[in-house]
């Protein structure tokens, strides 16, 4: 299976690899498209995870919020990163301060719920 972040990968396939597999193809992914990152490793892993979650199907928002990101005219691509960087946020700031308090579970279903095309695009 070769990773493209414009098309979704069959779940099922997805989500059989181990994630090193996964994040090794979505880096090679980055490879094949020449895009320049300041932490490649990383930021694969951020992809990743939103495919996790999306392959993971209703279990979470992520899956009706990128179809919704998609359908406000983000490309698939794009709508992973902008859904990555609400994520990353979070881990960021539990990482800095633990005991930020709430239920993270839910402050990430918030923030996906207010997520938008324009909004990311103004980031």
């Amino acid at each position: 299976m070769r990773y493209e972040a414009n098309k979704q990968p069959d779940s099922e396939t997805w989500l059989q690899l181990d994630e090193i597999e996964r994040v090794d193809r979505v880096m090679d992914y980055h490879r094949r498209t020449r895009v320049k990152l300041a932490n490649p490793k990383l930021h694969a892993m951020t992809h990743v995870v939103v495919e996790n979650q999306v392959a993971l199907g209703e279990a979470t928002p992520v899956p009706a919020t990128l179809n919704r990101l998609m359908h406000e005219g983000l490309d698939r691509h794009e709508a992973i990163h902008a859904i990555g960087s609400i994520l990353m946020s979070i881990v960021f700031d539990v990482s800095q301060e633990p005991d930020v308090g709430g239920d993270i579970n839910a402050r990430y279903c918030q923030e996906l719920a207010t997520l938008t095309a324009a909004g990311w695009r103004c980031r």
